[in-house]
């Protein structure tokens, strides 16, 4: 049936995800939320758009955002201090986005990384410019700890959209995928949008992200509460956000 006949969500469709599992909530630590007043207002956001649970996770990464555990940790306690007075009905965790150089490697080699769920789910990231060299040895590294990586917004990857393939190696392997919800609706570009239709479609993503660092972000999900497209990819597609 066309979209033009399907009728309008009743619900809002972040409410069949539940579980954010991708964001920048904790206030001055990276490049999402400035400060608590912030984090607060984009928390009561994402709650009244229909998500149950967050886990947020601020980058890490050596050169531009070196967080520690402990400082996650820190933020985490003072943001639900502050929420706890709200009294939301949301429930909010952390754990990190690990940018995959030498010194998360050092972290891993420690066991010094933050994870969420069952079983252990770590995110990580690349740079947009080019692919981490040695990437699927991290992964076999993660792996073999008793980690499950996540690689957060592949379809971002522009140096990967015509390669397929690298993304089903990397399954293979047991790296679980996460899409941006953004990507979806072109606010990364066309080239993106395309790429991020096509993996949902070939049911290569494994869990969705907000990917959520500021009001304009929160925005733009508003305006898809309702969106019957959306809707009918969260209807036909699974994803295992839910089930954290």
């Amino acid at each position: 049936m066309l979209l033009f006949f399907k009728k309008r969500p009743t619900e809002s469709v972040f409410k069949k995800i539940k579980v954010d599992i991708h964001s920048h909530l904790l206030p001055g630590i990276d490049d999402g939320s400035p400060n608590l007043n912030t984090s607060i207002e984009l928390v009561k956001g994402l709650c009244g758009l229909g998500f149950e649970k967050l886990i947020t996770t601020p980058h890490i990464f050596l050169d531009f955002y070196p967080n520690t555990s402990e400082i996650i940790r820190q933020g985490l306690t003072q943001l639900k201090k502050a929420l706890a007075e709200e009294k939301l009905p949301i429930t909010i965790e952390a754990a990190a986005e690990y940018y995959t150089d030498s010194f998360f490697e050092d972290l891993l080699a420690k066991d010094d990384v933050l994870h969420f769920g069952k079983p252990k789910y770590v995110l990580i990231e690349m740079s947009f410019i080019s692919p981490t060299p040695n990437l699927e040895e991290i992964i076999f590294q993660l792996i073999t700890k008793g980690y499950q990586p996540i690689l957060a917004h592949p379809e971002r990857y522009a140096y990967w959209h015509n390669h397929t393939q690298v993304f089903e190696r990397l399954q293979k392997m047991g790296c679980l995928l996460q899409l941006n919800i953004l990507s979806l609706v072109s606010y990364y570009g066309r080239s993106v949008e395309k790429k991020a239709l096509s993996m949902v479609k070939s049911e290569q993503i494994d869990f969705l992200g907000t990917d959520l660092h500021h009001h304009h972000h929160l925005d733009i999900l508003r305006s898809l509460e309702y969106d019957k497209y959306l809707d009918s990819l969260l209807n036909k597609y699974e994803f295992r956000n839910n089930l954290l």
